[in-house]
């Protein structure tokens, strides 16, 4: 006598709710920023354009290509941005990703760290530029935000592969 197959995965997530997954996730990590912390230098990093970065290049498929321009006016709404600078400079992350899959066939970890490097120094550059005068010295505090990114991100990419994992899209 057989036992009846063992069911090894739990139950997927209906479609439209795994759609929204990525998107959640992204605005959570924009929110990030909203949580209160008393620090003399802005060193946090864009946790929401991490998130999107790791959706992107993980799961290329999650979110469309005008996803930026959206998620990045969320942004903009919560960070405090001028309105419309990540509109523009997320999207340009994405083309710059764009830009790289059509280059490439086969990408392993380390290229998409240097690939995501690439577009958060973009980011945070374009975003210094747009924010505040050219007078202003925060080079040196901007340099370490971006350091501190570009090593955050292989933590933003384990937990868009762990929430991808548990989404599990058709």
């Amino acid at each position: 006598m057989s036992a009846a197959p063992r069911k090894e995965f739990a139950p997927t997530l209906p479609p439209t709710r795994a759609r929204l997954v990525p998107w959640v996730s992204v605005m959570a990590g924009s929110l990030v920023t909203a949580i209160p912390v008393a620090a003399t230098f802005a060193l946090l990093p864009p946790c929401g354009l991490l998130m999107l970065l790791a959706w992107r290049l993980l799961a290329p498929l999650a979110l469309r290509r005008w996803a930026p321009a959206l998620l990045g006016f969320f942004d903009d709404l919560v960070s405090g941005q001028p309105l419309g600078s990540a509109v523009l400079l997320w999207t340009l992350a994405f083309f710059l990703i764009d830009l790289f899959d059509q280059r490439t066939m086969f990408r392993d970890f380390l290229q998409d760290w240097a690939i995501a490097a690439a577009g958060i120094a973009l980011c945070l550059i374009g975003g210094r530029i747009f924010a505040s005068p050219l007078g202003a010295h925060v080079d040196s505090v901007l340099i370490v935000q971006i350091v501190i990114s570009i090593l955050l991100f292989p933590v933003a990419a384990r937990i868009v592969a762990w929430i991808d994992r548990k989404r599990d899209v058709d």
